[in-house]
C-alpha cells in the first residue's frame, strides 16, 4: 500500500559514472515546436528545449519533460492547448538544462532527506554522519544528494517513465551518505494532470533514517494564491534551521477562502499538520493546480522569498528540516519532525498528485 513501509524490491538504479540521456530513443515523443506562448515565464519552445536527452511524455493536452541526467528533474509540465503552452510548472531553461543545474528544473527529487541538516552531521544509531565533505555547497547539507546525480531511465512509454537511482557510499562528491540505498521516481501522466509515486529501499546492513519528497517551482505572478490547511509553522533561526514551532499568520492565511498570496510573508519554512492536499491558483487566468499526497507526506514546505519575487515553491516532504539532530518529539499528534527508519531490506512508497484544473474555458 503506497505510505507504508513495505518489503517489496525495487529496481536497482544506475552506474554513478553513466549518462542515461545518452542512450534515450526521444523519437516520435517530443512534442512539436510550437508558437513561443507561456504564462509568467519566459518563451518557451518545447521542441527547441529538448537536445535528444530529454524524455517526453503527454496525455490528452497535458505535457512532460523529464531530464534524468539533471538529478532524475522535471524539466516541464504544461497543458498545450490551440498553439499554445500553459506552465504548470516553471519551466526549465537551455542554460538551466546545459549546465545540468537542478535548481533551473520545474521540479527535482528529495533523497535521503529533504532541506537541511544542521553543519551537515548528525547522530544516528550510535555514529557520527558528517556530510560536511560531501560537495554540497551549502553551509548546511541541503535536499540529500539524489538531485545532484544523474538517474537511470526503466521502463517507459508515451505518457509514463520510471527513473531508478542506486547509492553506494563512496569518497566521491555526493557520496558521503554511508548508507547503501535504492530509489525510484514513477511518473504517470494522464488528462487531468500526474501522479508520481517515489521509493526507496535501504540496502544496507542496518536501520538507515530516509526522508523524500519533490522540490517544484511554481509560476509566481501578483495574483497567485495558495490554500491549504496546516497545523503550525516552524519558525526559522537565521540559518532557516527551525527553533519553535508558532500559529504565524501564513497559518491564517492559508486557511482563507482566498488564500495566501505569496507576497504576503517572506517564507521558508516548515509547516506541520498537513491536510496533504493544496490549491495553487492564477485566478486572473483562470486556473488552478490541485496537489493531493499520500499520508507519508505529511510536511510541506513553503518557499516564497521576499527578495526574489518570481520563486514559489509548495514542496510535498515526509521530514521536516533538520530531523536528525531533533530532540524527541512527544507522543502528540501532528508529528513536529516526520521522517523514517527503515530497516535492512525495508522500503517506504508514497505518492502525490498535481490536478489541472481550468476554471472556464481558455481564450
Amino acid at each position: 500500500m503506497l505510505g507504508t513501509v513495505t518489503t517489496q524490491r525495487l529496481r536497482s538504479g544506475h552506474n554513478p559514472g553513466t549518462n542515461p540521456g545518452s542512450t534515450n530513443t526521444m523519437a516520435d515523443t517530443t512534442p512539436q515546436p510550437g508558437p513561443q506562448i507561456t504564462f509568467a515565464t519566459e518563451a518557451f519552445d518545447a521542441g527547441a528545449l529538448d537536445d535528444g536527452s530529454l524524455l517526453a511524455l503527454r496525455s490528452g493536452t497535458q505535457r512532460v519533460l523529464l531530464a534524468p541526467q539533471v538529478g532524475g528533474s522535471i524539466a516541464a509540465f504544461y497543458d498545450w492547448h490551440d498553439g499554445r503552452a500553459t506552465h504548470w510548472l516553471r519551466p526549465a531553461t537551455r542554460a538551466a538544462l546545459d549546465a545540468c543545474d537542478p535548481l533551473g528544473m520545474a521540479s527535482f527529487p528529495l533523497f535521503p532527506y529533504c532541506n537541511r541538516i544542521r553543519d551537515a552531521r548528525f547522530e544516528f544509531n550510535g555514529r557520527t554522519v558528517d556530510l560536511s565533505q560531501d560537495g554540497n555547497p551549502f553551509p548546511h547539507a541541503l535536499h540529500g544528494h539524489a538531485w545532484r546525480r544523474p538517474w537511470r531511465v526503466g521502463d517507459y512509454g508515451p505518457d509514463y517513465a520510471v527513473l531508478h537511482f542506486l547509492h553506494e557510499p563512496g569518497t566521491a562528491p555526493a557520496h558521503h551518505w554511508p548508507f547503501r540505498y535504492e530509489a525510484e521516481q514513477r511518473f504517470e501522466l494522464d488528462a487531468q494532470g500526474m501522479r508520481v509515486t517515489l521509493s526507496a529501499r535501504n540496502l544496507s546492513d542496518k536501520p538507515m533514517p530516509l526522508g523524500m519528497g519533490h522540490h517544484p517551482y511554481y509560476p509566481r505572478t501578483p495574483n497567485t494564491s495558495i490554500r491549504t490547511q496546516v497545523a503550525a509553522m516552524w519558525r526559522g533561526d537565521a540559518d532557516l534551521l527551525p527553533e519553535a514551532l508558532v500559529q504565524h499568520g501564513a497559518v491564517r492565511e492559508l486557511a482563507s477562502v482566498a488564500g495566501m498570496s505569496p507576497d504576503a510573508f517572506d517564507l521558508d519554512n516548515n509547516f506541520i499538520g498537513w491536510s496533504r492536499s493544496a490549491t495553487i491558483a492564477w485566478p486572473d487566468q483562470q486556473r488552478r493546480l490541485l496537489l493531493q499526497a499520500d499520508p507519508a507526506f505529511a510536511h510541506l514546505v513553503i518557499f516564497a522569498p521576499a527578495d526574489a519575487p518570481s520563486m514559489l515553491c509548495v514542496e510535498p516532504v515526509t521530514n521536516t528540516t533538520d530531523w536528525l539532530n531533533a530532540p524527541p518529539a512527544d507522543m502528540l499528534a501532528p508529528d513536529p519532525f516526520g521522517g523514517h527508519i527503515l530497516a535492512p531490506g525495508e522500503s517506504l512508497s508514497a505518492s502525490f498528485r498535481w490536478l489541472a484544473q481550468m476554471t472556464a474555458e481558455q481564450a
